[in-house]
């Protein structure tokens, strides 16, 4: 990142901003593992350090120095933990390839698959850039060869959440078309975005939650009140925008636009949206008074920005709306635990608090860290320091709830309270998925500042997984984050290969392509595409 003679190898944020260092100390030793062997190295002997380590970061501060010696150690280091995650990415995708190979999902324990997707090869196409991105590329090229010859969507014949086919599926293909430039990938995601864009046919533009993709009926969710929710209709513009550029059908761009037009219609004077939208009238409202940046809000957060930084910043209105909620969320929502003062953003239902905090909800470190290093008021402004500043705090909050449980894996959600723990295991929330969400600002956070403590969490993180998680064909989920003897439940999700394995990919990469500031955009589901303004400059752009 740094190199000692004062030059730079990559634009990332640790080079645009070098960090302060002035009267800090070296960072400390017993904060660096030492490095792992090549290969050999037992997780299964692993036990967790637990909480309450790392405290200086707690109040959002980088509180040592970053120097250049300290960041190729951190480097170095990394790379031999990167091996490691690949063999995790190795492990299950074999798994995958011999049980499930085109299903939708493994079942990790029963080598039984499932296709409870609609049937797409859900896991496979969503691990596409996972293995591009890892240099897998022979079982990236199987699995191109599949999407190729025997991905059909003729096939599927029941309704689909159009939100999480999006984001898997239309977004993984079109990542693995932006990465390897096949046009395999981009001919099967013209057909499946051309199916689920039946969606948007409801009288006030807000596309409908699940459509049938071979007849086009679509309507919402009965469990949502046949609401429409925040967080789905919101979160498909990055991919249809994309898909717009590559294809020249302005249309898909044209109408996922207009949602985010329709939304800044109705906008909150605070910028926080309640989560259920009426959208078969002839314009959207509000349906409940519930308000979160967790579960049904979280992604319409992200894609404001991310809209914006995908348009090579110029679209000022997705960025004035992020930026109105991000105060609103300051002002609202930001709360600091009891003893400790960990920072958690907190629910709101009716006008009143709810102090718990979701798995999902620590991407918003990450999210906060971006757009603080992107802030068009500049990164020295007030508003961007106060968001770095909220961003280290969140994630070292959403260390502490892996740190402090008995595995050392979070789990769904915590609950703040008045007592001497600063938070407690959420109610019947004990489980872990396989979620992505804090090593995603792990990664972010790192790749920015250059920090290497995150490292050091996500390498605590991985250890855990490996140790509670792993099965013989490939990654389960836990029903008891507090229950180390338990066997992984017989479930992974894709995102666990798309996301989780990714994530801690890059962020023990020091060499990767990817760059989050100046070249690249992930969506929701960890598919990195090239921004615009980048993707019209390569050989894919339509002449």
């Amino acid at each position: 990142r740094i190199q000692e003679g004062g030059g730079s190898t990559i634009a990332f944020g640790v080079d645009m901003f070098p960090p302060d260092n002035v009267g800090k100390d070296d960072y400390p030793a017993k904060y660096m593992s030492p490095p792992v062997p090549s290969s050999g190295h037992d997780f299964s002997s692993y036990r967790p350090l637990g909480g309450d380590r790392f405290v200086e970061w707690k109040d959002g501060e980088t509180p040592y120095a970053i120097t250049p010696a300290l960041l190729k150690q951190s480097d170095d280091l990394a790379r031999s933990r990167r091996d490691y995650v690949k063999k995790a990415m190795e492990h299950a995708w074999s798994g995958y390839k011999k049980h499930a190979f085109g299903q939708d999902e493994v079942l990790p324990q029963s080598g039984k698959s499932h296709s409870n997707w609609g049937g797409m090869g859900t896991t496979l196409v969503d691990s596409l850039d996972t293995l591009w991105l890892m240099g897998m590329k022979e079982e990236f090229t199987q699995a191109r060869d599949w999407v190729r010859d025997h991905l059909d969507h003729d096939h599927v014949h029941k309704s689909i959440s159009v939100f999480e086919t999006t984001i898997r599926s239309l977004g993984g293909l079109l990542s693995a078309y932006d990465w390897s430039g096949d046009k395999a990938f981009l001919d099967k995601a013209n057909d499946l975005g051309a199916r689920l864009f039946k969606s948007f046919q409801s009288p006030s533009g807000i596309p409908f939650g699940s459509v049938n993709i071979n007849d086009g009926r679509a309507s919402n969710f009965g469990w949502a009140g046949n609401n429409a929710i925040l967080s789905e209709f919101t979160t498909i513009q990055v991919e249809y925008r994309y898909l717009a550029r590559a294809t020249g059908k302005k249309e898909y761009a044209d109408k996922a636009e207009r949602v985010y037009e329709l939304m800044k219609e109705i906008e909150p004077s605070n910028g926080l949206y309640p989560l259920y939208v009426r959208n078969t009238g002839e314009k959207p409202s509000f349906a409940n008074q519930k308000i979160s940046f967790g579960a049904m809000g979280d992604s319409f957060y992200e894609y404001m920005l991310k809209i914006w930084l995908q348009g090579g910043k110029k679209e000022s209105m997705y960025r004035e709306m992020y930026d109105r909620s991000i105060q609103g969320m300051h002002d609202e929502l930001l709360f600091k635990s009891t003893p400790t003062g960990l920072t958690y953003i907190a629910d709101k239902v009716s006008g009143r608090v709810d102090h718990k905090m979701d798995h999902l909800v620590c991407f918003m470190g990450g999210l906060l860290a971006l757009g603080a290093y992107t802030d068009p008021q500049g990164f020295d402004s007030t508003r961007a320091q106060r968001d770095l500043k909220t961003a280290k705090e969140l994630t070292y909050t959403c260390y502490q709830m892996y740190a402090r449980m008995k595995t050392g894996i979070s789990p769904e959600f915590v609950a703040f309270g008045k007592d001497s723990n600063d938070f407690t295991v959420g109610h019947n929330a004990a489980f872990y998925i396989l979620r992505p969400e804090t090593v995603e600002s792990f990664f972010v956070l790192n790749q920015l500042t250059g920090d290497p403590a995150y490292r050091e969490w996500g390498w605590e993180v991985f250890q855990s997984i490996e140790r509670y998680c792993r099965t013989d064909i490939a990654y389960g989920s836990l029903t008891n984050v507090n229950n180390p003897g338990a066997a992984p439940e017989d479930r992974m999700e894709s995102f666990f290969l798309a996301e989780t394995i990714k994530y801690l990919y890059l962020l023990f990469d020091p060499d990767t392509e990817v760059d989050i500031v100046n070249k690249h955009v992930f969506n929701t589901e960890a598919h990195p595409m090239r921004i615009l303004p980048e993707f019209d400059k390569s050989p894919l752009a339509l002449k």
